[in-house]
């Protein structure tokens, strides 16, 4: 696989989970590594460890995103937040934080690297979207409405970004093992009235053929070949990792 020497890349949510996994791929593989976090702490860590730089920011502070510039080569959207309600009781204010998390945010993101992309004549976008961006359940109106958003997002980008060598991806997995999820086990009992031991089984990994979560390893992998020169003719597509899920 093509190496990364001589890219910059930016991971949001970059601190802990899938982002971290991706940024030590991508590190690995020679890029140089920003970790955005809101967790500045983490994100410090990681980026001491990584050889990067750490970028403490709150996506949901949308304002200061309209007028940024990014310098990276390779940009994924990784950042975000879940929230588990009927409809009629999913608070407003909650749906709009996710929609300005997960589609205003990586919007203003493409815009500000596209400029830096679009002069060097190569750009990586990777879009960390879910099985959720191509199939709907239940009680998470406002995550999948987020995702089906940034897969259109991800599609226009893709078709804009072609001329100028740019690519722009979407990778959707079922659950990963990763602290949103495992936050998420409660929010499900309390919800379906089920234990939390049955969340598991009955509710997260019910439509899976594989019955185990994806690991942010697994995600990662397929990450760093998105970034590759290998996947240069990769553009609007949406790669599927969620163990058989949408095959149903």
């Amino acid at each position: 696989m093509s190496g990364l020497a001589g890219r910059k890349a930016l991971v949001t949510g970059g601190a802990a989970g899938i982002g971290a996994a991706v940024a030590r791929v991508l590190a690995e593989r020679g890029a140089a590594v920003v970790i955005a976090d809101l967790d500045g702490d983490g994100a410090q860590k990681l980026a001491a460890e990584l050889g990067g730089e750490a970028w403490a920011v709150d996506l949901l502070d949308t304002a200061p995103l309209e007028s940024l510039r990014l310098d990276c080569d390779i940009l994924v959207n990784n950042a975000g937040i879940q929230k588990v309600a009927p409809i009629q009781e999913f608070e407003p204010g909650a749906f709009r934080r996710i929609q300005k998390l997960m589609v205003e945010a990586p919007f203003l993101l493409i815009r500000a690297a596209l400029p830096h992309m679009y002069e060097r004549g190569w750009g990586r976008i990777i879009n960390l979207s879910s099985v959720h961006g191509i199939r709907a359940s239940a009680f998470k109106s406002a995550y999948v409405t987020a995702k089906h958003a940034l897969e259109g997002l991800s599609k226009v980008t893709a078709l804009e970004g072609a001329e100028h060598g740019v690519t722009s991806n979407c990778i959707n997995p079922g659950y990963v093992r990763t602290a949103l999820v495992e936050r998420q086990i409660a929010d499900q009992a309390a919800t379906h009235g089920i234990s939390e031991g049955e969340v598991l089984e009955e509710v997260m990994l019910t439509d899976m053929a594989i019955k185990r979560l994806v690991e942010p390893a697994e995600v990662a992998s397929l990450a760093g070949w998105l970034a590759s020169d290998d996947a240069a003719m990769v553009t609007g597509a949406s790669y599927t990792m969620d163990g058989g899920w949408s095959a149903r």
